[in-house]
C-alpha cells in the first residue's frame, strides 16, 4: 500500500479471492476492496487473437494492414484471480459525422470484445450555429452519443478544471477511472494534464500514412498533391500534433476519382476497423506508447490548413491534373471556382463540381477546336465541358453551379446558354500579380 500513488489506492472495487505461488505450496487469502489499477493488472486476460504476432491486425479487405512490431509485454503481478476482470473505461472524442460513425462501430463492436470495454462517456465540441437560420446545433457525434445513451460532455476546450475534474470524479456524475481514451476529429487540442488521465493512453485515429500529412487537413493535402497511395493511422497521442507512435497502419490506392468527403468516410472507416483489431493488446498492455513504431521525422509533411483562394481555379497557370486534384481535394470547403464569360459578358464565377483529365489519345480531341480560352461541349454523349490549360492539357468539366443555380450537369448549363460562346478568363487578382 505504501509503494502505490494515493490517487490509485483509492479506486476501491469489491472482494476478490487471490492465490499467490509460495514455494511448493498456494496461500489463498481475500483481498477486501482491492484497487480497480491494480485488479487490472493482476487479473487474468482473455486471448485476443490466435495469430502468431502479438501485433498483427486483421486483414483488411479494402487495404493492406501494417502493424506495430512484435515486443514482449512488460510483465505484470504473479496473482490471479478467480473472477473475471472488469470491463476497460473507455473515454471517445469526436465531432464529425465521420467520428459519429467510428463511435457507432466501436460501441457495436462491444459484445463481441476480445478485452472487455465500456464507453463510459463522450466528449464532442460545443453545439454551434447551423442553417439558414443558424439556430444552435449538436455535434453529429452529440446526437449519436445521445441515441446510444452515453454521457456527454462538449466542454469549449479540454482544459477546463470542470471537465477535468469530471474525468477524474469516481461516482455520481464522474467519469473516472478512464483506462482508455480514444479520439476521431475532435478538433480541440488536447493538453497535458488531459493526457495524463488515461492509464494506457489516449489513441488517435488519423486520416494519413504518418508521418506523411500530419496537420489539420491530411485529407486534402494529400488528394491535391496527387499520391497515387492514401491511408489512415491509429497512433498514440503526445503534445506535439500527430507526432505519437503508430499503433497500426492501412493504405489504399487512389481511385482517381473520389472527392475528400468520400475520402474521409471511406478512411475513416478502415481506420476504426484497424483501432478495433489493436484494442485488445492496448487494453492488455501489450502495445505500449514504448513499443509502438516511432515515426521517422526525416519523413514530416506537413497538411496546412486550407484557405478559401486556394480554390479558385486558374487554366493558364494549372495543368488539367493539378485543377482536377484541387477539385477533389476542396469539394468540402471552400469548393472550387472558375471565372468564365459568356457571350462576351462580365465574368462571372461558377462552381465546378466533378471533373476528371482527358487523355491525349481520347478521341474526342479529335471533334473539338479548343484554341485559346475557349470552352466547348463536345456533341458527344456523357461528356463534359472541355478547356485547355496553359501547357496545353485538357481539364473535363461534368457538373457546374452556376450563381444562384444547383449544381447541373454540363449538358443542362450549356442548353441554358442558348449558343452564347463561353471562354475561361484570368481572376483579377491573377491580372494584378502579373503586372
Amino acid at each position: 500500500q505504501n509503494s502505490m500513488p494515493s490517487a490509485i489506492y483509492a479506486r476501491q472495487r469489491p472482494t476478490l479471492s487471490v492465490a499467490i505461488a509460495t514455494g511448493s505450496a498456494m496461500a489463498f487469502f481475500s483481498i477486501c476492496t482491492l484497487p480497480r489499477a491494480i485488479a487490472r493488472d493482476i487479473l487474468p486476460q482473455r486471448s485476443t487473437a490466435a495469430a502468431a504476432s502479438a501485433f498483427q491486425l486483421p486483414s483488411q479487405r479494402h487495404g493492406r494492414v501494417h502493424a506495430a512490431p512484435h515486443s514482449t509485454p512488460a510483465p505484470t503481478s504473479r496473482l490471479f484471480a478467480s473472477e473475471k476482470s472488469l470491463p476497460a473505461r473507455v473515454l471517445f472524442l469526436g465531432t464529425p459525422p465521420v467520428a459519429a460513425a467510428s463511435l457507432r462501430t466501436i460501441h457495436a463492436s462491444i459484445p463481441s470484445a476480445p478485452v472487455p470495454f465500456e464507453i463510459v462517456g463522450v466528449v464532442t465540441q460545443p453545439p454551434r450555429p447551423a442553417g439558414r437560420k443558424r439556430k444552435l446545433a449538436p455535434s453529429a457525434v452529440h446526437a449519436a452519443a445521445e441515441e446510444l445513451g452515453i454521457p456527454v460532455l462538449h466542454p469549449e476546450k479540454a482544459g477546463d478544471p470542470e471537465f477535468l475534474s469530471r474525468l477524474l470524479e469516481e461516482g455520481g456524475e464522474g467519469l473516472g477511472p478512464l483506462d482508455l481514451a480514444i479520439t476521431a476529429a475532435y478538433g480541440n487540442y488536447l493538453p497535458k494534464k488531459f493526457l495524463a488521465l488515461p492509464v494506457r493512453g489516449t489513441l488517435n485515429v488519423h486520416p494519413s500514412l504518418l508521418p506523411r500529412w500530419r496537420g489539420a487537413s491530411p485529407v486534402q493535402r494529400s488528394l491535391e498533391a496527387g499520391d497515387d497511395t492514401l491511408g489512415v493511422s491509429v497512433l498514440f497521442t503526445v503534445q506535439k500534433m500527430d507526432a505519437g507512435p503508430v499503433v497500426a497502419q492501412v493504405s489504399v490506392p487512389d481511385d482517381g476519382a473520389a472527392g475528400a468527403e468520400e475520402t474521409l468516410g471511406s478512411l475513416f472507416a478502415l481506420g476504426t476497423d484497424a483501432l478495433l483489431g489493436a484494442l485488445p493488446d492496448v487494453l492488455s498492455g501489450k502495445i505500449t506508447m514504448e513499443n509502438a513504431a516511432p515515426q521517422d521525422e526525416g519523413e514530416i509533411t506537413q497538411a496546412a490548413m486550407i484557405s478559401k483562394r486556394e480554390g479558385v481555379l486558374r487554366p493558364h497557370r494549372q495543368s488539367a491534373s493539378d485543377m482536377h486534384c484541387r477539385v477533389r481535394a476542396f469539394d468540402m470547403w471552400p469548393g472550387c471556382t472558375l471565372e468564365l464569360s459568356v457571350g462576351g459578358g462580365d465574368p462571372v464565377s461558377i462552381k465546378v463540381g466533378r471533373t476528371r483529365t482527358v487523355g491525349s489519345h481520347d478521341g474526342v480531341l479529335d471533334a473539338l477546336d479548343l484554341d485559346g480560352q475557349a470552352v466547348v461541349l463536345p456533341n458527344m454523349k456523357k461528356r463534359g465541358l472541355m478547356l485547355m490549360c496553359g501547357d496545353g492539357s485538357v481539364l473535363e468539366i461534368l457538373d457546374v453551379q452556376p450563381p444562384t443555380k444547383k449544381m447541373m450537369d454540363a449538358k443542362s448549363f450549356v442548353n441554358g446558354l442558348k449558343g452564347a460562346e463561353v471562354r475561361w478568363i484570368e481572376t483579377p487578382e491573377e491580372a494584378e500579380e502579373e503586372q
